[in-house]
């Protein structure tokens, strides 16, 4: 009997080995089958390769944020996390089976390993560090050992500008393969870029300039270790090493070897090397000896966790999750980030009381399993899951449309840098995981379209951008005309303010901020800046003079949805709609200050000190015309001749922005004397039974003006009197003060206390008309609560059972404002009325 024949079969050996090309012929020689790859670019790539042979309607992909399962297929190709363990197929392969012994996704690994079997025929493909692994966990599997095709040998360390032709460079962060493709780009003319994050269709696109011959070079991550096919005859590493997750570390000979040996492909012999030759960044001659002759440390162990799930609770699965192996070889798995999701939100009671059920319990742990593509963090991600969970454990057990829709349309922009964009297809491979759950939406087939439409766009747009800053396809006109002659070229500012060069956009200038234009290449940036500038200080100047000499009006502070985009820390000035400086805090609220921005502060002092002093100006004006309380708080405060008590009362008013609840000064009210509390009056502050206030700070231009200066994010809606309790804006700072599910207006609160003196008698039971409530939109209980806050107690009802109240006295620092001659309720009619 043939080796291959046997039921199972582990095929070890290095890179270009034929090892993935043999299982898929000896998958397509059976009447169904499946291959298990570490990546999803792997498994679309062999996709790809079966379709030719037998067709499209036979075969399928099935990965996280892709699922094509044709209705007669038979022929599956995955990534190892996505493979059906229910699906029975004749033939069954797991690729690079050594990633068992990989923290984060070994445990995957080592379970197909155990577990995942072919009817007839089971092909195990890994490295010669296998070998102790198989024979101690799957001792009946016949090993076979497949020779490297080529040799793969050291060639020294070469800088980027000496790579040969051909030649992989491979980096370890995005920000690497990102600084090496541009300099790339610069001394070799262009490079093509591959990375585990990008889509197939990107990955594609590039691999395909590369092997076309469009570019010379390539860089990438060390996901083209894993079987991704491409002609490169060396392989380059820019460091030796990486961030696993936990720390920085030094790659493992075995991962150095699993990337140098993408070099050469077949017959032709491959070469390896770094871009030093001394230092952390070179080859030693041991690693050097071990990756040229295939000799590496063999495995001891792989990471393992219990496929056997307990799904009766979620206490339960955590327990079978962290049951510990029972075999020498084995050793549990690090927490992966499905466990640390689930444990946060097993936390939760009410996703215990939702999982009770062993179909309960598996939708969460199938709402863990949703991958963090993005990166965000256990805490963003785990609150994405919970709302995932919450959905589908209530209801219908469906996703709302709406939502899907709405994050789904957020990412459906092709605009924005490499980086954006990449982002942007990492957030949509999350949505395409969960389109491609059948029971979590109500058309899942619809979304999965409408994600991968959206990935498509993404990943063609991504591919145009790595292009347009990886691959320079034509020498700039600029360039070849003057060559380093900044000063020659002809610089033109549009209407819009569009700065060009020669037609040329290189950036805008907008107001006084000169903003370069995105895709401006970084090596051209200093000599168009260079040309640029010798245009742009006049312009500065002249629009310097603009702004020194403008009128009021066509100033202003930054609009209100500027300033509610989280947590406001200055507002801005505008001028012609950009904005030119900014408010800064001063001594208190009644002298902020001014702070141009740095391009004006870059400014000679000639065109400089005339912007600062219009713009002081300016802001004097606005804070006579709308805050004109401040500047008499603070003239009071800084009367030594005032006395003690107003002084204290009048600072601590302006501190809060001229709203104050009474019992924080109540000591120095009660010890104002006449004259004081005239003065007071005459500022414009109201000593009221519950606040101390000025009625004209409510106003909505004064209010704005105070929000800016106070540095308050959050608005409540303009004119509102009456606002639920936690509505935007429903606090004492805005001017409303909270009473139960209610905060009402802190002006309306003394007219209703006003109004309540009024209508007794000394502290005979009294009714108070309800009209005046029901016109304010008070609720009883908050009513309730103000009387009693106020200084009444409910008495019997009357006989017409209408609420009645009794006086029952204040404290003394909490007495009622001076009577108005004026009936109360119906001021504060005629006021609602208006």
């Amino acid at each position: 009997m043939n080796a291959y024949d046997r039921p199972v079969t582990a095929v070890l050996g290095p890179t270009n080995t034929g090892k993935t090309h043999l299982a898929i012929e000896r998958m397509c020689g059976h009447s169904s089958g499946m291959i298990g790859f570490p990546l999803r670019l792997l498994a679309r790539e062999v996709y790809d390769r079966v379709v030719a042979i037998k067709g499209k309607d036979q075969v399928a992909l099935i990965t996280g944020e892709e699922r094509i399962v044709p209705l007669n297929a038979r022929w599956f190709l995955c990534t190892a996390e996505s493979m059906p363990a229910d699906r029975d197929v004749s033939f069954l392969a797991l690729d690079e089976a050594q990633l068992g012994a990989d923290p984060e996704r070994g445990h995957v690994f080592t379970d197909r390993l155990l577990r995942a079997r072919g009817r007839t025929e089971t092909m195990i493909l890994g490295s010669e560090t296998l070998r102790p692994m198989i024979r101690a966990l799957v001792p009946e599997a016949e090993i076979v050992e497949r020779p490297r095709f080529s040799t793969l040998s050291y060639a020294g360390a070469k800088k980027l500008s000496r790579l040969p032709k051909r030649s992989a460079i491979v980096a370890f962060s995005a920000e690497e393969v990102y600084a090496v493709a541009e300099m790339i780009r610069r001394l070799r003319g262009g490079a093509a870029v591959v990375m585990g994050a990008l889509s197939p269709r990107t990955r594609n696109a590039q691999v395909a300039m590369f092997q076309a011959g469009e570019v010379d070079y390539l860089v990438a991550t060390d996901a083209i270790g894993m079987g991704l096919n491409m002609d490169v005859s060396h392989v380059a590493f820019a460091s030796l090493s990486k961030f696993d997750g936990k720390r920085q570390r030094r790659l493992t000979v075995s991962e150095m070897a699993q990337i140098a040996g993408r070099a050469g492909r077949h017959q032709r012999d491959g070469t390896f090397g770094a871009l030093v030759e001394e230092g952390p960044g070179a080859f030693t001659p041991e690693e050097i000896y071990a990756i040229e002759e295939h000799r590496f440390p063999p495995l001891d162990f792989l990471y393992w966790r219990d496929g056997e799930l307990d799904l009766g609770s979620a206490e339960g699965l955590i327990a079978s999750l962290e049951t510990k192996p029972g075999h020498p070889a084995l050793r549990a798995a690090p927490p992966a980030v499905d466990l640390n999701v689930l444990k946060r939100l097993a936390e939760e009671d009410w996703v215990r009381d939702r999982a009770r059920s062993t179909g309960m319990v598996g939708r969460l742990w199938a709402a863990c399993g949703v991958p963090d593509f993005r990166k965000l963090g256990a805490d963003q991600h785990t609150r994405l899951v919970s709302r995932v969970f919450g959905h589908l454990s209530e209801g219908g057990g469906r996703i709302p449309a709406a939502w899907f829709a709405s994050e789904v349309a957020r990412l459906d922009d092709v605009n924005g840098d490499v980086e954006t964009i990449a982002g942007r297809i990492a957030g949509v491979r999350t949505w395409a995981y969960i389109a491609h759950r059948n029971d979590w939406l109500a058309d899942p087939a619809h979304w999965a379209a409408r994600t991968a439409q959206v990935e498509e766009r993404l990943s063609d747009a991504l591919h145009a951008s790595l292009t347009q800053r990886f691959v320079d396809k034509r020498t700039t006109v600029l360039l070849r005309q003057i060559g380093k002659d900044a000063g020659a070229l002809p610089v033109v500012i549009g209407d819009e303010g569009e700065v060009l060069v020669e037609d040329h956009p290189i950036g805008t200038l907008r107001g006084f901020t000169f903003a370069v234009a995105a895709d401006a290449r970084a090596a051209d940036k200093r000599l168009l800046l260079a040309a640029a500038e010798k245009r742009l200080g006049a312009e500065l100047a002249r629009r310097a003079g603009e702004l020194a000499g403008a009128e009021d009006g066509v100033l202003s502070v930054a609009a209100r949805d500027t300033l509610r985009r989280g947590s406001v820390e200055y507002a801005e000035v505008v001028w012609r709609g950009f904005p030119v400086a900014h408010i800064a805090p001063g001594s208190n609220l009644a002298q902020p200050r001014v702070v141009v921005d740095r391009a004006i502060a870059a400014l000679d002092p000639a065109a400089r000190k005339p912007v600062q002093a219009r713009l002081d100006a300016w802001l004097a004006t606005q804070m006579a015309r709308h805050l004109p309380v401040f500047e008499k708080l603070d003239a009071v405060l800084r009367d030594a001749g005032a006395g003690g008590p107003l002084r204290a009362v009048a600072g601590a008013l302006l501190e809060a922005g001229g709203v104050l609840p009474r019992r924080a000064v109540g000591a120095q009210v009660e010890a104002l004397d006449g004259p004081a509390r005239k003065r007071l009056a005459k500022i414009g502050v109201t000593i009221g039974t519950l606040d101390l206030f000025a009625p004209a700070l409510l106003k909505p231009a004064a209010a704005e003006w105070r929000r800016v200066l106070m540095r308050l994010d959050e608005f409540p809606r303009e004119g509102a009197t009456v606002l639920p309790r936690g509505a935007t804006g429903a606090e004492l700072a805005h001017g409303f003060r909270p009473l139960g599910q209610q905060a009402v207006r802190v002006d309306l609160v003394e007219r209703i206390a006003r109004a309540g003196h009024d209508a007794r008698k000394g502290r005979a039971p009294f009714a108070p008309d309800p009209a005046l409530a029901t016109s304010i939109g008070l609720h009883p209980e908050t009513l309730a609560r103000l009387m009693a806050q106020l200084g009444f107690r409910a008495a019997k009802p009357d006989a017409e059972g209408k609420p009645r109240w009794m006086w029952r006295g204040l404290t003394p620092n909490a007495k009622p404002a001076a009577p108005r001659k004026d009936n109360a309720f119906a001021a504060l009619a005629g006021m609602l009325r208006e």
